[in-house]
């Protein structure tokens, strides 16, 4: 396991799978890792649609709705727009440990994948492949064309984790939370933090 981060961003993106990156925020806190959030206005969309949950618009709304769900220190929290490009991700000085984007998009894919840096999303998953920190990406569900395929392979080949949202049914879930666990145990797994959420294999 690669050692525990410190810092964390974690994005949203207008693809289906709100629920693991929603979980993955809350267990990031839980753990006491610092966590950086950046959401697009899609992934309110997304999340109406799937969750039935309305996502303040505004980061400061944005980051109190986030602690209302698991309180801890607001330290450990802050939730930047996508046009914040004085957000300590926008820059190489002042890089995460890691970044997730959970769900991921097609669209935000293929734009991290060609360096676009339109927003402060693709900005700060620009700025940790450059630095060589750790990037996971969790696509959306399937299928996937020939494009979004050839995408991932180019990002893999430059040391990104593409990390499709399957989960495994050894571990033998019984709910849907059991399934978004598994998923989000993977993540946690690739970026160093420990958890106890699903059964490790023998054991």
């Amino acid at each position: 396991m690669p050692p525990r981060p410190q810092t964390v961003t974690v994005a949203l993106t207008g693809a289906s799978g709100l629920p693991y990156g929603l979980r993955l925020i809350d267990t990031l806190l839980a753990a006491g890792v610092r966590t950086w959030v950046l959401y697009s206005q899609a992934a309110q969309i997304v999340a109406k649609q799937e969750m039935d949950l309305t996502l303040p618009s505004r980061p400061a709304e944005m980051k109190a709705w986030l602690l209302s769900r698991h309180p801890v220190d607001p330290a450990l929290l802050e939730v930047y727009g996508r046009e914040e490009w004085f957000a300590p991700a926008a820059s190489g000085s002042n890089p995460p440990d890691a970044m997730v984007v959970c769900p991921c998009s097609m669209g935000t894919l293929a734009a991290i994948r060609h360096g676009m840096s339109d927003n402060l999303i693709e900005r700060a998953a620009d700025v940790c492949i450059k630095e060589g920190r750790k990037v996971v990406l969790v696509p959306r569900e399937t299928p996937l064309s020939a494009i979004h395929l050839e995408n991932m392979l180019d990002l893999a080949r430059m040391g990104v984790v593409i990390l499709p949202p399957a989960p495994g049914f050894y571990t033998h879930p019984k709910t849907v939370d059991d399934m978004v666990d598994f998923v989000v145990s993977r993540v946690l797994d690739q970026i160093g933090v420990e958890h106890a959420l699903t059964p490790r294999w023998g054991e």
